[in-house]
């Protein structure tokens, strides 16, 4: 994610983007609201979804979360790994801005690296651009 000098984190347009729903990949201009989170976003469809999923009664043997996927055809499969990837994607670029953001701030890469369960060696050889 390019950084711009003067203050260590992107234009607001380009942010914008590369933002996407991390369920239904879905654009902000494609939805009426994005809320972002850590790393994620969600639009304001796939809230509701959930907030239907979440009203029903609870049921009396709870279905395990993964469950879904064991539906799906081949073809339904393959279809989804491209989603997957586009998300990964997506979370690398914050998980990068959210370091340059913190670098920015004069954070060591000894504390980042710790954060993040890596050496500062590694973390800095993963994000600070520099070959």
């Amino acid at each position: 994610m390019p950084a711009t000098a003067k203050t260590g984190t992107e234009p607001k347009d380009e942010w914008r983007a590369q933002m996407a729903c991390s369920f239904c990949r879905k654009t902000p201009d494609d939805v009426d609201r994005m809320v972002a989170g850590p790393g994620v976003f969600i639009c304001n469809e796939c809230v509701g979804l959930c907030n239907d999923l979440i009203a029903l009664p609870k049921p009396d043997k709870p279905d395990p979360v993964a469950q879904w996927e064991q539906n799906m055809s081949d073809d339904d499969l393959l279809a989804h790994l491209p989603r997957v990837a586009t998300a990964a994607d997506q979370v690398e670029r914050q998980l990068t801005a959210w370091v340059r953001l913190s670098r920015g701030r004069g954070i060591t890469w000894t504390r980042i690296g710790e954060a993040l369960g890596m050496t500062r060696q590694s973390a800095w050889e993963r994000f600070s651009g520099e070959d």
